[in-house]
């Protein structure tokens, strides 16, 4: 209705306008160029569009002649339209009124939230204060529709360059009187009210009003003055220029935005005649400028300002529109490339297939996986065989897009990717093992024994049964790289997986197909790594095994390392037997007790003790030296390394029993020797001295087969006269009867030539003369920092009452003092107190200690009270290191006896074993790892159990060497060996 109503008023109103008629308002020029320009928008297209946002008009206050013919437009479109009546009887596109809009000083304050209203323009508003609209309403019944909109300013402490939109309506409706006026811009439109349809109200802009005071609250009412432009010159060039550079850049923006193009349309069928400053406002109010850009073209009142501030935004908005542009094109050729792309793809489908160049795709996956199982058909078992066939006959009867076709297809991936029947050719040359493994690794003769013993009984046999080493150690002793050693040696294909940590059953045994994601366990996925049926696996860390909710992994790998059952180990995703019988596996562990015995009783353990200085030393220089260097780039004449270094590295630095600890700080001392060496100018790339070297070389040989030229011809000529005149004269001046040798041209000419390469080689060792860097106990320190350990012998001599013990820890073996001392004496005050922070297994060691050193006491001598009237006090030191174990209890008793007889235990001696309570010693572990501990403290004297002889002999010779060694039963004979000596040096005396 409103369209309507717009419509035919504003055609009533300028019917009578012809476009060459003169305006008085404009000169001729400006007449002509914004005429034309608007005429030709309107006349390639006369649809008259309405936007959705605004309905543009403009009207002249004070033209009586258009305001009347205005009203008659009005009365005959409703009596045509009466049925099409919406809104009130009161809307009409332009409500006539006695009073003239400048008569106004006083309105309604209208906050507009999202922009300024132009004059000229239609804006639709809504307002949610019913007293204000009560107010609109009766306004438009009393004849007077007239009201300000001001725009509402940026709440304060907001970022008005980013809240370029709205206010939310809340905030709006919320503000009040004195609160919303000092919120509104001074500079604002006096709005005619059109309609109001609801909370809907329409507006149309007319002149410009500045707010002067507040005339009342609720609804608010301000003064105004209405503004009027400054006046200008017409003719004045700056000003036309800048009108056409606004019109000129309007028509550009026009050519690419039909939105743009819809708003000047319309507003040239409603403006009539335009000129500078409606120019100006036309421009400012359809761009999308910010809103307080728009508020600042609404206040200048200069019409030159007001027409650079609008060239501005719309040459802006002319920079948006063609980044627009390129985007949309952008898109259109992408898309359209892909679509051209598809279309052609599908044509080639269609003619590969009518000319039975392409099968299907089911097809396609059925040949691959056919092909893929061929060559192994006859070596797969007859099962595997049936099942791969279902699937297959059952994938070409299910469609592509099901889910049991992505299920089908990645079942037989895996089933016919598995090598069924595929086993490498191993390799059981006994003699190549064994130069292999002491390639690799040093020491280590009961592995390497193990792995020949396994090869010898493979080549008598013509196969070789799958086994189950255990190899267990502390870290860094070798334990994985010995499995690699092993694959090397046998020419099996190696595969890793570490079960440290692992708790979930399914990373073993495979998911069920049904689960989403689902996936075969390790086995299958080494099988199809490998590419063969007889890899070595090696499972680190088994004793690292975790247990949460998805099951006991352990348990799991019972079935994978029995060698009674693995020969049909079932997957739970392939869901057919598989053959792991020819699977060799090495397991890692740390410490054996932490493996399951289920699962330890299928394993054969093979003990890695560590490694002591000597075997240290050989590996460092042997193996970890020469790797190091090489990965450093540094050449073996530039530096030494002695062997009092390296022995004071492993001795003071590198204590543990692996030598992990060893190779890092090995590393460390070559990375600062390579360091040194950069900076005194070594380097692995060829030096520019001996790159010209080659091309003085390189070119004399390429002149020499060259075919000589003229010039060429002269110089080398001119050369061999100089240098024959030279040596003859020098062969003339040469003392004694030697015969002159006439030399010919070509042997001068190389003479010369080595001469000069002579002397470059000789300049570039002057210039790369690099000192060698050595490393010694001297200066160690410089590349590794201070000593981490110390001696752990705290006293050459052990007072009384202090014995040396020996105990085994996860990085090797060390020695421990047992120290005893008398906290007070009387009668029946016998007690014992322990500290050290020990175990529940050492507390109960040290009460069997006192009970048996108290009995033993009372046998030897009867009339010693000593434990019945003291409280003794027994601690071993480094209280802050967890101590615990069952072999500690000789070295308590003997610390004890110690202090209650006043005698000091025999010099250099070291024991280790249980008692019971009847004296009877008990075996103990570690023996290597307490050896070497013992030997690593200087001991001499060393008391093992006698059930410990077999593990004390099978110990290498460089280990028992020099050492006095005593194996007991009782605890007997240890008094006797460890205060005998004593005994008799003070009888001596």
């Amino acid at each position: 209705m409103l369209k309507r109503l717009s419509s035919a008023c504003l055609r009533s109103s300028f019917s009578h306008l012809s476009p060459r008629a003169p305006a008085s308002s404009c000169y001729a020029g400006e007449k002509s160029t914004l005429g034309r320009f608007f005429r030709s928008l309107r006349d390639s297209n006369p649809r008259i569009l309405v936007s959705g946002r605004r309905v543009f008009y403009c009207s002249e206050a004070g033209d009586g002649s258009d305001a009347a013919d205005a009203k008659d437009a009005v009365a005959k479109a409703e009596g045509e339209n009466a049925a099409e009546e919406v809104g009130s009887k009161f809307s009409s596109a332009i409500v006539p009124t006695n009073p003239k809009p400048e008569d106004y000083l006083s309105v309604l304050a209208l906050p507009l939230t999202h922009r300024p209203l132009f004059p000229g323009f239609y804006m639709p508003i809504l307002v949610k204060d019913p007293k204000l609209l009560a107010a609109l309403v009766e306004c438009r019944r009393r004849q007077a529709p007239y009201c300000g909109a001001f725009l509402l300013k940026d709440e304060p402490g907001s970022d008005s360059g980013v809240t370029s939109g709205s206010e939310p309506d809340k905030n709006v409706t919320e503000l009040k009187g004195l609160e919303l006026f000092k919120r509104l811009h001074e500079v604002g439109t006096l709005a005619q009210i059109s309609s109001i349809q609801g909370d809907q109200v329409i507006l149309i802009g007319h002149r410009r009003l500045r707010i002067t005071e507040m005339d009342s609250e609720d609804p608010l009412t301000v003064k105004v003055d209405h503004l009027k432009d400054k006046p200008y010159d017409k003719e004045d060039d700056v000003i036309k220029a800048t009108a056409f550079e606004v019109i000129s850049t309007l028509r550009d923006v026009l050519k690419t935005s039909s939105l743009w193009r819809d708003h000047a349309q319309t507003y040239t069928q409603h403006i009539g005649e335009f000129n500078y400053p409606r120019v100006a406002d036309f421009g400012a109010a359809i761009s999308g400028a910010n809103k307080l850009h728009c508020q600042q073209v609404l206040e200048e009142l200069d019409v030159y300002k007001r027409l650079k501030l609008t060239l501005e935004l719309v040459k802006k908005e002319m920079e948006i529109s063609k980044i627009q542009e390129s985007i949309a094109k952008a898109i259109e050729e992408k898309i359209s490339g892909e679509q051209r792309r598809y279309l052609l793809m599908e044509q080639l489908k269609a003619i590969k297939k009518e000319l039975g160049l392409e099968t299907d795709d089911k097809t396609a996956l059925s040949a691959k996986f056919r092909e893929r199982i061929e060559p192994n058909r006859e070596k797969c078992p007859p099962h595997v065989l049936q099942v791969i066939d279902e699937e297959l006959a059952k994938l070409q009867l299910l469609e592509a897009s099901s889910s049991e076709f992505n299920v089908t297809r990645n079942y037989l991936d895996w089933l016919t990717a598995l090598p069924w029947g595929n086993y490498s050719d191993e390799n059981f040359d006994v003699h190549n093992a064994q130069k292999i493994l002491d390639e690799d690794h040093y020491g280590l003769t009961d592995v390497k024994d193990r792995i020949l013993e396994f090869i010898a009984v493979g080549k008598l046999r013509g196969i070789s049964q799958g086994k189950i080493i255990c190899l267990s150690g502390p870290p860094g002793v070798g334990k994985t790289s010995i499995g690699r050693s092993i694959a090397r040696a046998l020419n099996r294909k190696f595969y890793r997986f570490s079960v440290g940590g692992l708790s979930d059953v399914a990373e073993i045994k495979g998911h069920r197909r049904t689960y989403i994601g689902a996936m075969p366990g390790k086995m299958v996925q080494c099988l199809k790594n490998v590419g063969t049926a007889n890899p070595l696996v090696l499972i680190d860390e088994i004793d690292k095994l975790g247990r949460g909710h998805a099951g006991d992994p352990a348990s799991a790998l019972l079935e994978l390392l029995d060698p009674e059952q693995n020969a049909n180990f079932l997957d739970h995703y392939l869901d057919v037997p598989i053959d792991l019988s020819k699977v060799l596996f090495v397991c890692t562990a740390n410490v054996v007790e932490m493996i399951p015995n289920p699962l330890l009783d299928r394993m054969e353990v093979i003990a890695i003790a560590g490694y002591i200085t000597d075997e240290k030393m050989h590996i460092a220089r042997d193996y970890l030296e020469k790797t190091t260097r090489e990965s450093c780039g540094i050449k073996p004449e530039l530096v030494e390394v002695t062997e009092a270094a390296l022995r004071d590295l492993v001795e003071n630095y590198c204590r543990e029993a692996g030598v992990r600890n060893l190779q890092k700080h090995i590393e460390k001392i070559y990375r600062k020797i390579a360091l040194q060496l950069v900076r005194q100018g070594v380097s692995n790339e060829p030096s520019p001295s001996a790159a010209a070297k080659d091309v003085v070389v390189e070119a004399s040989s390429e002149k020499f087969l060259e075919e000589p030229t003229e010039s060429f011809a002269e110089e080398q000529k001119a050369s061999t006269v100089e240098s024959e005149e030279a040596i003859s004269q020098e062969v003339s001046e040469t003392p004694g009867d030697n015969p002159v040798k006439t030399l010919s041209k070509d042997e001068v000419v190389k003479i010369d030539n080595e001469e000069i390469v002579a002397d470059i080689i000789q300049e570039t060792e002057v210039n790369t003369k690099v000192e060698k860097i050595l490393v010694d106990v001297s200066n160690l320190s410089d590349f590794v920092g201070k000593p981490v350990f110390h001696a752990e012998r705290i006293y050459d001599r052990t007072p009384i009452g202090v014995v040396m013990g020996l105990a085994w820890t996860a990085m090797g073996g060390s020695t421990l003092y047992i120290e005893t001392t008398q906290v007070e004496q009387g009668e029946g005050k016998g007690a014992l107190h322990l500290t050290g922070q020990l175990g529940d297994v050492m507390k109960e060691s040290a009460q069997i200690a006192h009970t048996v050193a108290r009995a033993i006491l009372s046998e030897k001598e009867p009339e010693n009270p000593y434990f019945a009237n003291s409280k003794v006090h027994l601690h071993v030191p480094a209280g802050a290191t967890p101590k615990d174990g069952p072999s500690a209890g000789c070295t308590m008793i003997t610390s004890l006896l110690s202090l209650s007889m006043n005698r000091p235990v025999k010099k250099d001696l070291a024991m280790t074993g249980e008692v019971t309570l009847t004296g009877r010693i008990l075996p103990i572990g570690g023996v290597k790892e307490k050896t070497i501990a013992a030997r690593r403290s200087g001991v001499k004297t060393i008391i093992f159990p006698s059930a410990n002889r077999r593990d004390f002999d099978e110990l290498a010779p460089n280990v028992k060497e020099g050492l006095d060694v005593h194996f007991v039963d009782n605890y007997n004979q240890i008094l006797d060996l460890a205060f005998k000596n004593e005994h008799e040096a003070e009888a001596g005396k």
